[in-house]
């Protein structure tokens, strides 16, 4: 709870002092000034959910626990492990964003794995929310450089508990 309370309250603050939350207003996007905005921006699929028609791995695997498995058969499970710790740190970062707005784009959009931000319920502890801090840093992270920038930031609980689409019934990292 602490962390959602954090996270919510960088937000509004971020969001308040920048250029504020956006709005339907008719068939308009506007800003809190009822200004419109028109959202020049990049999707980040493929940094927190891994899907095989963006990585064109389909083919062999598509979901992304099944891409996780085929990168464990060729180096190992600490070669994995290794391997996504380096892939989430530099994925995105703040030279990215920083190219992003000085390219024009005005907005960005991150697809979030909830297995970043919690883990699945089956790995509860007496029915006791755990969080995980990985997910929370990435995305504060990316938000405080969304900010410095004047880039708004959309999150998409992208894969969430449960599982979804036809072909992704497991989204595990």
């Amino acid at each position: 709870m602490k962390k959602i309370l954090l996270t919510s309250l960088l937000f509004v603050s971020i969001a308040s002092l920048a250029q504020g939350f956006l709005h339907r207003d008719g068939q308009k996007i506007v800003d809190g000034n009822g200004k419109n905005v028109l959202l020049r921006g990049l999707g980040l699929g493929g940094w927190m959910v891994q899907e095989g028609y963006m990585l064109q791995t389909q083919p062999f695997a598509s979901p992304q626990y099944q891409i996780r498995q085929k990168i464990q058969e060729v180096i190992g499970e600490e070669g994995t492990k290794e391997f996504y710790a380096v892939y989430k740190a530099n994925g995105i970062t703040k030279r990215d964003v920083d190219s992003l707005a000085k390219w024009g784009f005005n907005s960005i959009r991150l697809p979030m794995h909830y297995n970043l931000y919690t883990p699945p319920i089956e790995q509860e502890k007496n029915g006791e929310i755990t969080w995980i801090e990985e997910g929370f840093t990435m995305t504060d992270n990316l938000l405080k450089w969304c900010a410095e920038n004047k880039i708004y930031l959309i999150l998409d609980l992208h894969a969430a508990p449960g599982g979804q689409g036809n072909d992704a019934r497991d989204f595990r990292f």
